[in-house]
């Protein structure tokens, strides 16, 4: 038997029980995993209330992410054996498998090597955020070293990966915030300059940071009509990513009437996560700025399994800076 998180109907994070389940074996490319620790992400806060874009199958599991030891491989399996200490990135659908749990089945593919070192909990608190991070700013990017290089809701764990991302390819941060509190931390994190958006006018700060050249690429998980905003503070030649949706409001073509020389893509961790190579390469990229000590996981705060209705409400509650870990007793 092993304990996982489920729920049975779409709502609040008072929805969340945990339960008593039967685990089968791994089959053809799957693997079970000992889960020691589990990095929680927004997804799943939406997935729970129905915002997201695939729709749970009760009763749901939920959780993309965690760091933990493989139990069992299923036939044909490689790369890996019992005993060896893993991450599980988000690379596949949570309405087909879950890392909230002791004991869980995830597909193979979505394994990555520990790194030396890493504890459980920052182990659960490193994939998601930074290859995020990395496939926008290192994998496909226009960034330069000294470009500047604007990041909005930086206190998220990927915002905080970001931050530390630009720094290590030697651009510039800067990042946003929409209140006062966070500014500290922000620029604790390594953040140059950071803009507080409730109080400052982000276009004008941005052409008084940078000169006048603006930010080389806009980093950010807001979308809706903001984009226009974000779109004047972009160099001439230079990309705005949307990697979220937490403005649900529809996102404009950014100031399309004035035609400005940039470029905009969507862009998901997916595209890192499912491609093998470029999975390989962000493991590497990651896996030696946390030898550098160039990149560190931030977490804010740990839960234990037992209090995952209480770890949801935390993170909806959108005080935390850096990651939300559960941690799972073995």
């Amino acid at each position: 038997m092993a304990r996982h998180v489920q729920f049975d109907e779409i709502g609040g994070p008072e929805v969340l029980t945990v339960r008593q389940v039967e685990v089968r074996a791994p089959g053809p490319g799957e693997a079970l995993i000992r889960v020691e620790a589990i990095g929680l992400n927004r997804a799943e806060v939406m997935f729970r209330s129905g915002g997201y874009f695939l729709q749970p199958a009760f009763p749901s599991g939920l959780g993309a992410e965690a760091a933990g030891v493989v139990e069992e491989l299923g036939p044909d399996v490689t790369g890996f054996a019992p005993g060896d200490r893993v991450g599980v990135v988000p690379a596949f659908p949570q309405n087909v498998y879950g890392t909230y749990g002791d004991r869980v089945i995830v597909p193979a593919h979505a394994l990555v090597p520990a790194p030396a070192g890493l504890d459980p909990v920052s182990g659960a608190a490193v994939w998601m955020a930074y290859l995020t991070a990395y496939g926008a700013l290192a994998e496909d990017s226009p960034v330069r070293p000294g470009d500047h290089v604007l990041i909005t809701a930086a206190s998220s764990s990927v915002g905080l990966a970001a931050i530390q991302t630009a720094r290590h390819l030697g651009a510039v941060p800067i990042a946003t915030t929409r209140g006062e509190a966070k500014r500290k931390a922000l620029l604790d994190a390594g953040a140059e300059q950071v803009i507080v958006t409730d109080e400052e006018d982000l276009p004008a700060r941005v052409a008084e940071i940078t000169g006048g050249r603006g930010v080389r690429l806009a980093f950010d998980p807001v979308a809706g009509p903001g984009v226009n905003t974000l779109a004047r503070a972009i160099a001439p030649g230079g990309r705005l990513v949307v990697y979220g949706r937490l403005d649900p409001r529809p996102t404009p073509l950014p100031n399309a009437d004035e035609y400005p020389a940039l470029s905009t893509r969507t862009y998901t961790l997916f595209e890192v996560t499912s491609d093998p190579e470029r999975l390989r390469r962000g493991v590497a990229f990651v896996t030696a700025g946390l030898r550098s000590g160039s990149l560190a996981p931030v977490v804010d705060r740990t839960f234990d399994l037992a209090d995952i209705a209480e770890a949801h409400r935390y993170m909806e509650a959108n005080t935390h800076i850096g990651k939300i870990v559960v941690t799972v007793e073995a």
